[in-house]
């Protein structure tokens, strides 16, 4: 059985946030079947909560390079992840990035 898309992406994106000693949390998390001649998977729209000392500075390190990180996904693959989204407090301890993604099952 293949896992689900949106709940390893979910894992995958906490897993990037891992040194982060705040709280991360998945908002409005929603994932719409998606399919192509020769792929199928979902498209994903997710917010991304990040809240405590030093949340702009994890948030800026999780977006360098987000285009071309690999994330691993039990079942599928990432074809692709945007940020649509940037709103933070100007203290820097509350970030809420929004982010689109695109999975492909992995054959």
């Amino acid at each position: 059985m293949i896992p689900d898309a949106g709940e390893e992406l979910e894992r995958a994106l906490r897993g990037a946030l891992a040194g982060f000693s705040g709280t991360v949390a998945i908002e409005e998390p929603i994932g719409r079947p998606w399919a192509s001649v020769t792929f199928s998977g979902a498209r994903h729209s997710l917010a991304l909560s990040l809240q405590g000392t030093g949340a702009g500075a994890a948030a800026d390190a999780f977006l360098d390079g987000l285009a071309e990180r690999e994330f691993a996904l039990r079942g599928h693959i990432l074809a692709d992840i945007v940020l649509v989204g940037d709103k933070r407090r100007s203290d820097g301890k509350d970030v809420r990035l929004v982010l689109e993604a695109l999975t492909v099952v992995e054959s």
